[in-house]
């Protein structure tokens, strides 16, 4: 059975390894596929595992042998499972493997704007400390998270494990979901009016959908605190950039957190990346080694049990 993994790299730089998988079959792995590169190397796969190279029905019918599609990610909007389905072929994702490292890179976000901890050090690095007249001296406002409203977009796996943080911390927290849920946390759902006028901090933590896509916009932070601080780890295409960094630009909001843009990687032409008190990672919140060494085994227990018959995470 010929198995190719389109682009492992991000999985996989070097830190982990593929014996799970290659003990399934024949595997050839690409650290990425070009656009024009695709069925080149997987036309004669039976197997297929992508993360972001697209599999569309144009795609699809170009690739006689594809039985099975293992995206290497949750989100599987990179394959037209339609089509795969016509084609009788399975395609299965990965799901809830970053939900703690996901939570845990909402409070870095957080943690940055009430503490800046490396402003701090770099500055005692430069010896600003040791020419200090005083014993202590901060360069941005300390700010205590007691107290404070933290509220979730989205209460899934994710924005609960977010919202447990929050608790630790002795914050308030309020949620708001497409559908009503029942909680043994002490959270409130409310809706989104409420949501954006009250949160101190916004932890976006919702799937994108056409619905929701670009709700975060003018109208929206418009009605956020100016102190308010918000945070994404979700999808970029949640918000409108532009309304967001005029925003920040303007000081409408104090700041915002993101790991995720609309195009990755991020644009020239993107206006947040040179926006006011806005900090940027390179959506890495899914990357921690855990994170990833449990992606790595679903991948592969999802093949097994395609193998062996009982297929398990199909999403068409």
């Amino acid at each position: 059975m010929k198995i190719v993994v389109l682009d492992g790299y991000a999985l996989n730089p070097g830190d982990l390894s593929w014996d799970g998988i290659k003990a399934l079959g024949e595997l050839t792995v690409y650290d990425r596929t070009a656009p024009g590169q695709t069925i080149e190397r997987a036309v004669d796969a039976e197997i297929i595992y992508t993360n972001k190279v697209i599999l569309n029905h144009e795609i699809i019918e170009q690739l006689p042998h594809l039985k099975f599609i293992g995206v290497l990610a949750t989100g599987y909007n990179v394959v037209d499972t339609a089509a795969a389905n016509e084609a009788g072929i399975t395609v299965c994702n990965i799901p809830a493997y970053s939900t703690q490292s996901v939570a845990q890179l909402v409070f870095a976000h957080i943690l940055q704007f009430s503490n800046n901890v490396a402003l701090h050090a770099s500055s005692v690095n430069k010896g600003e400390w040791t020419a200090s007249k005083d014993f202590a001296y901060w360069l941005s406002p300390q700010t205590e998270l007691e107290g404070k409203t933290l509220g979730i977009i989205g209460f899934g796996q994710i924005g609960q494990a977010v919202a447990r943080i929050a608790l630790a911390f002795g914050m308030k927290v309020i949620f708001n979901n497409r559908s009503k849920k029942t909680t043994s946390l002490d959270a409130q759902q409310v809706d989104l009016d409420t949501l954006l006028t009250d949160s101190d901090f916004i932890s976006i933590n919702c799937p994108l959908t056409e619905e929701n896509k670009g709700f975060i916009n003018k109208s929206t932070i418009d009605k956020m605190k100016p102190s308010a601080f918000l945070i994404n780890t979700g999808r970029g295409p949640l918000i409108n950039e532009q309304d967001l960094a005029d925003a920040l630009n303007s000081d409408r909001i104090a700041g915002a957190g993101l790991d995720v843009l609309s195009v990755e990687p991020a644009s020239m032409e993107n206006p947040l990346p040179k926006a006011k008190n806005c900090s940027i990672t390179p959506h890495i919140a899914w990357a921690t080694l855990e994170a990833r060494q449990r992606l790595m085994k679903i991948a592969a227990d999802n093949l097994k049990a395609f193998i062996d018959g009982n297929p398990i995470n199909v999403v068409n």
